[in-house]
Protein backbone atom coordinates (compact mmCIF):
# COMPACT_ATOMS: atom_id res chain seq x y z
CA UNK A 1 0.00 0.00 0.00
CA UNK A 2 2.83 2.81 1.11
CA UNK A 3 4.58 1.31 -2.55
CA UNK A 4 1.38 2.36 -4.38
CA UNK A 5 0.72 5.74 -2.20
CA UNK A 6 4.20 6.39 -3.38
CA UNK A 7 3.87 6.03 -7.35
CA UNK A 8 0.53 8.34 -6.79
CA UNK A 9 2.21 10.73 -5.40
CA UNK A 10 4.70 11.15 -7.89
CA UNK A 11 1.90 10.77 -10.83
CA UNK A 12 0.63 13.48 -9.38
CA UNK A 13 3.53 15.74 -9.00
CA UNK A 14 4.08 15.07 -12.83
CA UNK A 15 1.23 15.91 -13.82
CA UNK A 16 1.49 19.76 -12.11
CA UNK A 17 4.99 19.77 -13.37
CA UNK A 18 3.44 19.24 -16.81
CA UNK A 19 0.44 21.96 -16.32
CA UNK A 20 2.84 24.26 -15.09
CA UNK A 21 5.33 24.15 -17.60
CA UNK A 22 2.05 24.88 -20.06
CA UNK A 23 1.37 28.25 -18.17
CA UNK A 24 4.87 29.20 -18.18
CA UNK A 25 4.63 28.97 -22.06
CA UNK A 26 1.31 31.08 -21.96
CA UNK A 27 3.09 33.52 -20.29
CA UNK A 28 5.50 34.17 -22.84
CA UNK A 29 2.74 34.33 -25.27
CA UNK A 30 3.35 38.23 -26.67
CA UNK A 31 7.36 37.34 -27.24
CA UNK A 32 6.18 33.97 -28.94
CA UNK A 33 4.22 35.74 -31.58
CA UNK A 34 7.15 37.98 -32.22
CA UNK A 35 9.28 35.13 -33.23
CA UNK A 36 7.38 33.45 -35.91
CA UNK A 37 10.10 34.28 -38.30
CA UNK A 38 12.77 33.05 -35.79
CA UNK A 39 13.11 36.58 -33.95
CA UNK A 40 14.11 37.07 -31.11
CA UNK A 41 12.71 40.59 -30.20
CA UNK A 42 12.78 42.01 -26.92
CA UNK A 43 10.10 45.25 -25.94
CA UNK A 44 13.18 45.67 -23.54
CA UNK A 45 15.06 47.36 -26.31
CA UNK A 46 16.12 50.98 -27.42
CA UNK A 47 13.73 52.03 -30.17
CA UNK A 48 15.52 53.53 -33.33
CA UNK A 49 14.24 56.47 -34.97
CA UNK A 50 14.43 56.96 -37.95
CA UNK A 51 13.30 60.35 -39.78
CA UNK A 52 13.22 62.16 -42.97
CA UNK A 53 15.54 64.46 -44.47
CA UNK A 54 15.43 68.50 -43.70
CA UNK A 55 13.42 70.12 -46.44
CA UNK A 56 11.15 66.40 -47.23
CA UNK A 57 7.55 67.79 -47.47
CA UNK A 58 6.84 64.25 -45.49
CA UNK A 59 9.15 65.37 -42.54
CA UNK A 60 7.50 68.46 -42.83
CA UNK A 61 3.92 66.88 -42.45
CA UNK A 62 4.79 64.13 -40.38
CA UNK A 63 6.13 66.66 -37.79
CA UNK A 64 3.46 69.27 -37.87
CA UNK A 65 0.41 66.55 -37.69
CA UNK A 66 2.10 64.64 -34.86
CA UNK A 67 3.16 67.69 -32.66
CA UNK A 68 6.53 67.46 -33.17
CA UNK A 69 7.42 70.86 -33.08
CA UNK A 70 7.44 73.27 -30.47
CA UNK A 71 5.26 76.39 -29.86
CA UNK A 72 7.21 78.48 -32.72
CA UNK A 73 6.85 75.37 -35.43
CA UNK A 74 10.35 74.55 -35.24
CA UNK A 75 10.79 70.48 -35.77
CA UNK A 76 12.21 69.53 -32.56
CA UNK A 77 12.76 65.36 -33.95
CA UNK A 78 15.28 63.78 -31.66
CA UNK A 79 18.84 64.40 -32.45
CA UNK A 80 19.20 60.74 -31.83
CA UNK A 81 16.57 59.94 -35.25
CA UNK A 82 18.68 58.42 -38.31
CA UNK A 83 17.79 60.18 -41.27
CA UNK A 84 17.30 59.02 -44.78
CA UNK A 85 16.25 60.41 -47.87
CA UNK A 86 14.11 59.62 -49.85
CA UNK A 87 10.93 56.91 -49.33
CA UNK A 88 12.79 53.86 -50.64
CA UNK A 89 15.71 54.34 -48.23
CA UNK A 90 13.06 54.75 -44.95
CA UNK A 91 11.35 51.44 -45.75
CA UNK A 92 14.30 49.38 -46.06
CA UNK A 93 15.96 50.88 -42.86
CA UNK A 94 12.77 50.26 -41.26
CA UNK A 95 12.48 46.41 -42.89
CA UNK A 96 16.34 45.72 -41.19
CA UNK A 97 15.69 47.11 -37.98
CA UNK A 98 13.23 45.15 -36.38
CA UNK A 99 13.48 47.68 -33.34
CA UNK A 100 13.13 50.37 -36.00
CA UNK A 101 10.27 53.01 -36.69
CA UNK A 102 9.31 55.56 -39.36
CA UNK A 103 6.26 57.24 -41.41
CA UNK A 104 6.30 56.86 -45.48
CA UNK A 105 3.85 58.33 -48.26
CA UNK A 106 0.97 55.85 -47.89
CA UNK A 107 0.78 55.53 -51.43
CA UNK A 108 3.73 53.95 -51.31
CA UNK A 109 3.07 51.41 -47.97
CA UNK A 110 4.84 47.66 -49.30
CA UNK A 111 3.66 45.64 -46.91
CA UNK A 112 5.75 42.90 -47.88
CA UNK A 113 8.97 45.04 -46.65
CA UNK A 114 7.21 46.97 -43.46
CA UNK A 115 4.41 47.00 -41.08
CA UNK A 116 1.92 50.15 -41.21
CA UNK A 117 0.18 50.33 -37.36
CA UNK A 118 -3.30 51.51 -36.57
CA UNK A 119 -2.91 55.12 -35.30
CA UNK A 120 -5.69 55.80 -32.49
CA UNK A 121 -7.50 52.57 -33.00
CA UNK A 122 -7.86 53.50 -36.95
CA UNK A 123 -5.62 51.72 -39.76
CA UNK A 124 -4.03 53.50 -42.30
CA UNK A 125 -6.19 53.54 -45.39
CA UNK A 126 -7.63 55.53 -48.52
CA UNK A 127 -11.21 54.68 -47.45
CA UNK A 128 -10.36 56.06 -43.66
CA UNK A 129 -9.01 59.23 -44.92
CA UNK A 130 -11.74 59.83 -46.55
CA UNK A 131 -14.45 58.84 -43.75
CA UNK A 132 -12.09 61.41 -40.79
CA UNK A 133 -10.86 57.91 -38.85
CA UNK A 134 -7.41 58.24 -39.64
CA UNK A 135 -6.54 61.72 -39.71
CA UNK A 136 -2.72 61.83 -40.38
CA UNK A 137 -2.82 63.13 -44.24
CA UNK A 138 -1.39 65.97 -46.42
CA UNK A 139 -2.05 67.23 -49.81
CA UNK A 140 -0.28 66.30 -52.83
CA UNK A 141 0.60 69.70 -54.68
CA UNK A 142 2.39 70.51 -57.76
CA UNK A 143 3.43 73.95 -58.81
CA UNK A 144 4.21 76.41 -61.04
CA UNK A 145 5.60 80.02 -62.02
CA UNK A 146 2.40 82.51 -61.88
CA UNK A 147 4.02 83.46 -65.98
CA UNK A 148 4.43 79.80 -66.77
CA UNK A 149 5.01 79.58 -70.78
CA UNK A 150 5.20 76.29 -71.38
CA UNK A 151 2.50 74.80 -73.50
CA UNK A 152 3.45 70.77 -72.57
CA UNK A 153 3.43 71.99 -69.25
CA UNK A 154 0.03 73.82 -69.08
CA UNK A 155 -1.51 70.93 -71.17
CA UNK A 156 -0.09 68.11 -68.50
CA UNK A 157 -1.39 70.15 -65.51
CA UNK A 158 -5.03 69.87 -67.36
CA UNK A 159 -4.64 66.35 -67.73
CA UNK A 160 -3.45 65.61 -64.07
CA UNK A 161 -6.50 67.10 -62.80
CA UNK A 162 -9.16 66.07 -65.70
CA UNK A 163 -11.24 62.96 -65.67
CA UNK A 164 -8.59 60.32 -67.06
CA UNK A 165 -5.71 62.13 -64.64
CA UNK A 166 -7.92 61.68 -61.26
CA UNK A 167 -8.56 58.01 -62.36
CA UNK A 168 -4.92 57.17 -62.41
CA UNK A 169 -4.39 58.94 -58.97
CA UNK A 170 -7.30 56.85 -57.53
CA UNK A 171 -6.28 53.72 -58.75
CA UNK A 172 -3.10 54.63 -57.26
CA UNK A 173 -4.02 54.36 -53.89
CA UNK A 174 -4.55 57.84 -53.35
CA UNK A 175 -7.47 60.12 -52.63
CA UNK A 176 -8.41 62.48 -55.81
CA UNK A 177 -10.12 65.98 -56.15
CA UNK A 178 -13.75 65.68 -55.76
CA UNK A 179 -14.39 67.79 -59.40
CA UNK A 180 -12.71 66.71 -62.76
CA UNK A 181 -13.86 66.77 -66.46
CA UNK A 182 -12.80 65.06 -69.18
CA UNK A 183 -9.24 65.81 -70.46
CA UNK A 184 -9.94 67.96 -73.38
CA UNK A 185 -6.51 68.91 -74.61
CA UNK A 186 -4.32 69.32 -77.85
CA UNK A 187 -1.73 67.09 -77.62
CA UNK A 188 1.12 70.00 -78.34
CA UNK A 189 4.68 69.52 -78.69
CA UNK A 190 7.49 70.14 -77.10
CA UNK A 191 9.10 69.14 -73.51
CA UNK A 192 8.81 69.95 -69.92
CA UNK A 193 10.62 69.34 -66.40
CA UNK A 194 9.02 67.94 -63.63
CA UNK A 195 10.44 67.64 -60.05
CA UNK A 196 10.68 67.61 -56.20
CA UNK A 197 8.91 65.56 -53.54
CA UNK A 198 10.31 62.01 -53.25
CA UNK A 199 6.57 60.96 -52.29
CA UNK A 200 4.86 62.21 -55.17
CA UNK A 201 7.19 61.33 -57.37
CA UNK A 202 5.82 57.44 -57.86
CA UNK A 203 2.43 59.05 -58.46
CA UNK A 204 3.78 61.59 -61.06
CA UNK A 205 5.80 58.94 -62.89
CA UNK A 206 2.20 57.09 -63.50
CA UNK A 207 0.53 60.65 -64.45
CA UNK A 208 3.61 60.86 -67.04
CA UNK A 209 2.85 57.16 -68.28
CA UNK A 210 -0.54 57.74 -68.87
CA UNK A 211 -0.10 60.93 -70.41
CA UNK A 212 2.33 59.80 -73.23
CA UNK A 213 -1.06 57.92 -74.30
CA UNK A 214 -2.73 60.50 -74.98
CA UNK A 215 0.24 63.41 -76.32
CA UNK A 216 3.09 61.24 -77.68
CA UNK A 217 4.01 64.53 -78.87
CA UNK A 218 5.41 65.86 -75.68
CA UNK A 219 8.45 64.26 -73.61
CA UNK A 220 8.14 64.77 -69.57
CA UNK A 221 11.53 64.66 -67.73
CA UNK A 222 11.03 63.78 -63.92
CA UNK A 223 13.38 64.69 -61.81
CA UNK A 224 13.47 63.41 -57.95
CA UNK A 225 14.63 65.24 -55.06
CA UNK A 226 12.49 66.84 -51.79
CA UNK A 227 9.57 69.32 -51.59
CA UNK A 228 11.43 72.01 -50.80
CA UNK A 229 13.82 71.89 -53.90
CA UNK A 230 10.61 71.28 -55.79
CA UNK A 231 9.50 74.73 -55.17
CA UNK A 232 12.82 76.59 -55.30
CA UNK A 233 13.32 74.96 -58.85
CA UNK A 234 10.26 75.94 -59.99
CA UNK A 235 10.71 79.25 -58.29
CA UNK A 236 14.38 79.24 -60.20
CA UNK A 237 13.01 77.71 -63.60
CA UNK A 238 14.73 74.92 -63.54
CA UNK A 239 11.73 72.79 -63.38
CA UNK A 240 8.69 73.65 -64.82
CA UNK A 241 6.24 72.04 -62.86
CA UNK A 242 7.39 71.91 -59.04
CA UNK A 243 6.25 68.54 -56.64
CA UNK A 244 5.20 68.70 -52.74
CA UNK A 245 4.35 66.96 -50.23
CA UNK A 246 3.12 69.45 -48.11
CA UNK A 247 1.50 73.07 -48.34
CA UNK A 248 3.21 75.92 -50.28
CA UNK A 249 4.96 78.26 -47.55
CA UNK A 250 4.11 82.07 -47.48
CA UNK A 251 6.99 82.64 -49.59
CA UNK A 252 6.55 80.09 -51.78
CA UNK A 253 2.95 80.89 -52.75
CA UNK A 254 4.31 84.21 -53.11
CA UNK A 255 5.63 83.11 -56.52
CA UNK A 256 4.26 80.22 -57.60
CA UNK A 257 0.13 79.14 -58.34
CA UNK A 258 0.05 75.54 -56.79
CA UNK A 259 -2.56 72.73 -57.15
CA UNK A 260 -3.59 70.15 -54.76
CA UNK A 261 -3.81 67.23 -57.18
CA UNK A 262 -4.37 64.33 -54.23
CA UNK A 263 -5.03 63.99 -50.81
CA UNK A 264 -2.46 61.21 -49.31
CA UNK A 265 -1.91 59.22 -45.37
CA UNK A 266 1.13 58.90 -44.00
CA UNK A 267 1.88 55.82 -42.61
CA UNK A 268 3.90 54.93 -39.30
CA UNK A 269 5.77 52.14 -39.95
CA UNK A 270 7.66 49.64 -38.08
CA UNK A 271 9.41 46.07 -38.77
CA UNK A 272 7.24 43.04 -39.01
CA UNK A 273 8.73 41.19 -36.20
CA UNK A 274 7.55 43.98 -34.08
CA UNK A 275 4.01 42.82 -32.15
CA UNK A 276 3.38 46.64 -32.03
CA UNK A 277 -0.22 47.21 -33.52
CA UNK A 278 -1.39 50.58 -32.57
CA UNK A 279 -0.36 53.76 -31.41
CA UNK A 280 -1.82 56.62 -30.11
CA UNK A 281 -0.64 60.03 -31.70
CA UNK A 282 0.83 60.95 -28.16
CA UNK A 283 3.28 57.50 -28.34
CA UNK A 284 4.53 58.59 -31.50
CA UNK A 285 5.05 62.31 -30.71
CA UNK A 286 6.81 60.77 -27.45
CA UNK A 287 9.19 58.76 -29.38
CA UNK A 288 10.13 61.15 -32.20
CA UNK A 289 11.01 63.95 -29.03
CA UNK A 290 12.80 61.04 -27.55
CA UNK A 291 11.43 61.62 -24.49
CA UNK A 292 10.41 57.18 -24.87
CA UNK A 293 13.37 55.29 -26.01
CA UNK A 294 11.82 51.89 -25.37
CA UNK A 295 9.60 50.12 -26.68
CA UNK A 296 8.24 48.27 -23.53
CA UNK A 297 7.61 52.40 -22.16
CA UNK A 298 4.67 52.69 -24.60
Amino acid sequence: MKMKKFIAVLTVAGMMAVTAAGCGSDSGSTAAAATDSGSSWDAASAITVVSREEGSGTRGAFTELFGVVDENDNDMTTLDAQVTNNTSVMMTTVSENEYAIGYISLGSLDESMVKAVKIDGAEATAENIENGSYTVSRPFNVAVKKDLDNAVATDFMAFIMSTEGQQVVSDEGYIPVSEAEAYAGDAPEGSCVVGGSSSVSPLMEKLVEAYGEVNPNASIELQTSDSTTGMTSAIEGSYDIGMASRELKEDEAAELDGTVIATDGIAVIVNQNNPTDDLSVDQVKSIYLGDVTTWDAI
